[in-house]
């Protein structure tokens, strides 16, 4: 992808001063419909070879248009707290809303490449980032994102002259350090790296742009002229409904009617007296667990869904009564505000996950997506079904970074519902926990149950299982999800043990 970027590429000065000019009034016309617009956000990853002028093309665009409404965003080395959370959650923060322009300088390619250069990760290890990287900018794409990757290149003799005029420079000798230098040592390696990630994370949606660095002019007028064509063909483009994209077509009712949900016994047995008993043991163990020097290396992530009136808030309460309150933080979710519907639609979950050593507990969470958007049509059919994938693959770059989760959903019969519901009504201290929208919701029981059905066999995975509470009894309900949450982390301090062990016999 490389052989014409390395070519002299020449724009006379006045032919540029005339361009600029005129592109300069058109890009800042297109950015202002785009925040009038506000139908989707754009997204440049500026990326490529060290000196081949990616800041200096940055700064121009934020001269070219109205700075306060470009927000750019630089990445390299994570800090201690993104490197306390799964690799993606520093971008996903800094991620556009919708009618603004983002520039992202450096983003998730840059370590993987850097990595793969210095030999810090295998060929497999890399193929799984390439993966994840477009697993990451395919659901943008869907989302709406305007994505725009442009890869600044330079000759190795070009970037050798470029490097050699910006450090005999004074007012520029401070831009070139010594990992400049020892990134151009390794020249071959980044290209031998670098070709075939472009090729196979450059797709119809988002391709790479390669820009051929060593004119400034020339560099200049082409990343403008691209990024001012891309969004006028967006904002001429008639809003449409996406079709679902190959994504199998769900499973039919089974034809005995049965499901996971209909095969659980849920009054299950347990006093008050053994309530008690349990509760002491196992908001002890939890609390053990909670304060292992081994968990300052990992967090836990708990989802809590279920029927209205199922007794999540109770059982979580529970929980959250065997840990020092600030471990943990619980996160409600409701309708999505006007702020996060300006974001794809995880943004908001992205944006609460805990560093080392914290808890995470989500009343309500991602999984709105399948269950009420679905059910009540706040969401068309293609963003639902292809939100299974996305979820999978979210909770799995939690996974991989070692966060612990668990996901539980608990559930009620019709009729413990309805007395529920009455009894709150009756309460003066829970009338507040009944609304209007309880008893509507109770009328699509079916619905509801059929999506809950899909959401499990679809995202219950052998790594994030859901774990079904039989919730009649709430006391039965409350000692099962502790236990559930003990049980995993003290695995997950087990097996941080074993690995520590194994490390130790290596060294």
């Amino acid at each position: 992808m490389f052989e014409s970027a390395s070519l002299k590429h020449y724009v006379d000065k006045a032919v540029y001063r005339r361009e600029a000019a005129k592109l300069r009034q058109e890009l800042l016309n297109a950015q202002y419909d785009l925040m009038q617009n506000g139908r989707f956000p754009v997204l440049m990853l500026i990326a490529g070879v060290e000196g081949a002028g990616k800041s200096e093309t940055v700064n121009l665009l934020n001269e070219w248009m109205d700075p306060r409404h470009v927000i750019t965003s630089g990445f390299f080395e994570p800090s201690d707290e993104e490197r306390e959370r799964p690799a993606q959650w520093r971008f996903w923060r800094a991620l556009p809303p919708k009618g603004k322009i983002g520039i992202f300088f450096g983003a998730w390619h840059t370590m993987p490449i850097i990595q793969r250069v210095m030999g810090e990760i295998n060929e497999g290890e890399f193929a799984r980032e390439i993966a994840e990287i477009q697993r990451l900018e395919k659901m943008l794409c869907d989302e709406g994102v305007l994505l725009l990757k442009y890869w600044f290149h330079l000759s190795k003799g070009q970037q050798r002259k470029r490097l050699k005029e910006l450090a005999s420079d004074p007012k520029t000798r401070w831009r070139v350090t010594e990992r400049d230098w020892q990134y151009f040592k390794l020249y071959k390696k980044f290209v031998k790296v670098c070709d075939p990630f472009l090729r196979k994370t450059s797709t119809g949606e988002s391709p790479w742009i390669v820009v051929p660095g060593a004119n400034a002019r020339y560099r200049a007028l082409t990343v403008g002229r691209h990024l001012l064509a891309a969004m006028r063909e967006r904002l001429a483009e008639k809003p449409v409904k996406r079709q679902p994209d190959k994504t199998p077509p769900l499973a039919p009712p089974p034809a005995d009617r049965l499901n996971v949900l209909r095969a659980l016994e849920l009054d299950q047995p347990m006093t008050k007296a053994e309530y008690a008993k349990e509760l002491e043991k196992w908001q002890g163990r939890l609390n053990v667990a909670s304060r292992d020097a081994r968990f300052r290396s990992m967090s836990v992530v708990a989802v809590f869904e279920g029927n209205d009136a199922a007794g999540k808030g109770g059982a979580l309460r529970r929980v959250t009564g065997a840990l020092d309150s600030r471990s943990y933080r619980n996160v409600s979710i409701a309708a999505p505000t006007e702020e996060e519907r300006a974001q794809p639609y995880l943004w908001r979950f992205w944006r609460h996950l805990p560093r080392h050593g914290k808890f995470t507990f989500f009343d309500r969470s991602w999984y709105g997506r399948v269950l009420v958007e679905r059910v009540e049509g706040f969401c068309s059919e293609a963003d639902w079904m292809r939100a299974y994938t996305e979820i999978n693959d979210f909770e799995g770059a939690l996974l991989r970074h070692g966060v612990v989760m668990v996901k539980f959903w608990l559930t009620i019969s019709k009729d413990e519902q309805f007395r529920r519901f009455k009894q709150r009504e009756k309460i003066a201290f829970k009338r507040f926990k009944i609304t209007d929208e309880d008893w509507r919701n109770r009328k699509k029981w079916d619905a509801y149950e059929t999506a809950v059905c899909d959401m499990v066999d679809r995202t219950s995975t052998s790594l994030a299982p859901w774990t079904l509470v039989e919730a009649n009894n709430k006391y039965h309900a409350r000692i099962k999800v502790i236990k559930t949450l003990c049980r995993a982390l003290e695995g997950a301090l087990e097996r941080a043990g074993k690995a520590g062990k194994k490390n130790k016999k290596k060294k």
